[in-house]
C-alpha cells in the first residue's frame, strides 16, 4: 500500500509541473497512470493542454479523463513528458519497457524538451541491471538476436502472454527480457544493442531524463543527474 501511495504522490507532483498550453507526453505504467489521472482533473478545472500517449492503453485512459489528444505528426515538439521507469540510477539512466511500450516511450522522450520520471522509492538503484532489460525485436530475427545478446553476456527470455503465446507490443513486435546482471557500462551496452539488426529498440534510456520525482514515504524527492 505504501508503494502505491508513493507512486500516486510522485505522479501528482509531476502533473503540477504542466503549464497551460503545453504539449504533454503521456507515459505508460502504474506510476504514470496517476499523473494522467491528475492531469485529467486539472483539465476539468480549466487547464488547456494536448497529450501524446505512449501506448494505446494510455490513450484510452487519457480520453476517458478528458485530455485532448494529438499526434507527433501534428506536434513533433513536446514541452514535457511524464513517464515512469523500472529502474533509475543516480545519473538518471533508466531501464524501461516493463509495460511493453518502450519504443513509443523513447520516441516521445526524444522529442521532448523535458522528461520527468516518476517513481516510487523502490525503483532507485545504485547500478542498473536487477530488472531484466526489455528489448523489442522483429520476430523474424529472434534466434539471431538471442545469440548476439548471449554473446554480450545476457540471458534473453521471450515475453509471453498467460496462454503461452508471444506477447506483442502495440507495434506488433516481440519482446525479449534480457538479464545482464549489474550493467557496468550502460552506454556501451546501449550502443551494442542498437547496432544489432533485428532489434527495433531497447529499454536503456540514457541522457533523456531531466529530473526524477520519487515518492519516498510521505514526501516526494526531486532527483537530478549526479555529476559523478
Amino acid at each position: 500500500m505504501a508503494n502505491e501511495e508513493e507512486k500516486e504522490a510522485a505522479g501528482r507532483a509531476a502533473a503540477k509541473l504542466v503549464r497551460d498550453g503545453d504539449v504533454v507526453g503521456l507515459g505508460t505504467g502504474s506510476t504514470a497512470y496517476f499523473a494522467v489521472i491528475a492531469l485529467g482533473e486539472r483539465v476539468k478545472a480549466g487547464l488547456k493542454i494536448i497529450g501524446i500517449p505512449t501506448s494505446i492503453q494510455t490513450g484510452d485512459m487519457a480520453r476517458g479523463v478528458g485530455i485532448p489528444l494529438t499526434t507527433l505528426d501534428d506536434n513533433p515538439e513536446i514541452d514535457i513528458t511524464i513517464d515512469g521507469a523500472d529502474e533509475v540510477d543516480p545519473q538518471l539512466r533508466l531501464i524501461k519497457g516493463g509495460g511493453g511500450a518502450l519504443l513509443r516511450e523513447k520516441v516521445v522522450a526524444s522529442a521532448s524538451k523535458k522528461m520527468v520520471v516518476v517513481a516510487d522509492s523502490g525503483k532507485m538503484v545504485p547500478v542498473l541491471g536487477k530488472f531484466p532489460l526489455p528489448v523489442e525485436i522483429i520476430s523474424f530475427a529472434r534466434t539471431v538476436v538471442e545469440r548476439k545478446m548471449v554473446s554480450l553476456g545476457g540471458s534473453p527470455k521471450l515475453r509471453t502472454k498467460p496462454d503461452g503465446s508471444p506477447y506483442l507490443t502495440d507495434n506488433g513486435n516481440q519482446i525479449l527480457d534480457c538479464s545482464f546482471g549489474q550493467i557496468a557500462d550502460a552506454a556501451g551496452l546501449a550502443l551494442a544493442l542498437s547496432n544489432i539488426p533485428g532489434i527495433v529498440e531497447h529499454g536503456l534510456f540514457i541522457g533523456l531524463a531531466s529530473v526524477a520525482l520519487v515518492g519516498r514515504g510521505d514526501r516526494v524527492e526531486e532527483v537530478r543527474p549526479s555529476l559523478t
